[in-house]
């Protein structure tokens, strides 16, 4: 092989980005539905996990004890210290302050005087209402890559009663869209972890910014919202694959949420042995509660989970993989690497490759490239697929790029 270095001009080499992006579908099916489980228990299906911390639960695409299974997301419940629904007496009171917390200076960080920002609705931070109830959608890395791209996030929720006997939320009578909306050219980017956008929701039947219209699943969300985007129910944080969704999108215009009053006043709250539900679901029937503040207060953060799972009748974005490259042109002259210090190059202290004709021009044959440190250690090694002739009458430029 050769053993002359040859060094980059600033000119020889460019650097490169590229975005690959992938439609990710996420069915509400798979979510709630595919593998089954307990009609009145639900949270046994085999491909949803829980664990004894009780803070999380996690869904995968097939029964997680399989080797094919593969992470989906992880869903959780909590809310802020400083909520009114906050008290010693509700259900794991402490660990969903602790789940809001975490998830609130991981994404959010810490104000001026130390404290742990709560989520903002706007997301400038200057104040204004806070998202104080949330529900934490954590997606895995196998989907979103290196971040969710912006402007293609959207789930489909139910809010109204169970229609059909379907046990994912396709069946619910009612359903919004939450979607980030304008998330390509208006986002955030004062979070610890990146940009983020908010989260709108249209396709609510409350009459005051939007109702659900008669027809096909689609139409449903073709609705006109104050506005031109809809209420404001969570952000999206596109580098770190986090949904934090606002409980409002599950409560009545009454209590301070988006959906419509009469159909909530039409649905009494129930408790069962089951502990509160999320109302309107076929073989809940002496289950509903037509309030997830029940729900955030009463129950575990896994069983809140598994209620608020089974209204996702579908969640869909493009994921986005950052690559990038470096092209190192390497140029050969008419006067470079025309000869090898391969042993196998002579014989008989003669260059094989001329014939034993003294007269012929050298040549030899480029195999393949190595691209060396500054202090000539090897870093990567580039192979062509077969060799090139090189002698004194033909330049050459070959193009090597990493990709990384």
């Amino acid at each position: 092989m050769a053993t002359v270095y040859k060094n980059f001009l600033s000119s020889d080499v460019v650097n490169t980005r590229t975005l690959l992006h992938e439609s990710i579908p996420i069915t509400g099916s798979i979510v709630s539905g595919t593998y089954g489980g307990n009609a009145v228990n639900i949270g046994s299906e085999p491909h949803i996990k829980t664990y004894s911390h009780g803070m999380f639960e996690s869904v995968y695409d097939y029964p997680y004890l399989s080797s094919s299974a593969n992470h989906i997301f992880d869903v959780a419940v909590g809310y802020s210290g400083k909520s009114s629904l906050s008290s010693s007496t509700n259900s794991q009171n402490a660990k969903k302050i602790n789940i809001y917390n975490q998830m609130a200076q991981v994404l959010y960080g810490y104000d001026h005087t130390g404290g742990i920002r709560e989520f903002d609705e706007d997301g400038d931070l200057s104040g204004g209402a806070k998202l104080r109830e949330c529900i934490f959608f954590n997606f895995s890395r196998l989907l979103y890559k290196d971040e969710i791209k912006k402007g293609t996030f959207n789930l489909h929720l139910g809010t109204g009663g169970h229609a059909t006997s379907a046990s994912a939320a396709e069946g619910y009578s009612e359903l919004i869209k939450i979607y980030d909306a304008s998330g390509s050219n208006q986002y955030f980017v004062n979070s610890p972890v990146g940009e983020y956008g908010i989260l709108y929701a249209t396709g609510s039947d409350d009459a005051n910014w939007g109702s659900i219209e008669t027809g096909s699943e689609e139409s449903k969300f073709d609705v006109a919202i104050k506005g031109g985007r809809g209420a404001r129910v969570g952000l999206l944080f596109y580098q770190a694959g986090i949904a934090v969704i606002s409980a409002s999108c599950l409560l009545p215009e009454i209590s301070g949420g988006i959906l419509d009053n009469s159909l909530h006043d039409s649905l009494p709250p129930h408790a069962s042995a089951h502990g509160p539900h999320l109302g309107g679901m076929t073989g809940y029937a002496a289950q509903l509660y037509d309030n997830i503040t029940a729900v955030l207060t009463g129950s575990t953060i896994t069983a809140a989970s598994d209620l608020i799972r089974h209204r996702v009748a579908d969640i869909s974005f493009s994921n986005t993989t950052e690559l990038n490259s470096a092209i190192h042109f390497c140029r050969v002259n008419h006067n470079e690497y025309n000869y090898s210090a391969n042993p196998t190059y002579l014989t008989g202290s003669k260059i094989r490759v001329k014939g034993n004709n003294r007269k012929n021009l050298p040549v030899s044959y480029v195999t393949q490239i190595g691209l060396y440190s500054a202090d000539r250690e090897l870093l990567a090694v580039a192979k062509l697929s077969e060799p090139i002739k090189k002698d004194p009458t033909t330049e050459t430029t070959f193009k090597v790029r990493l990709d990384y």
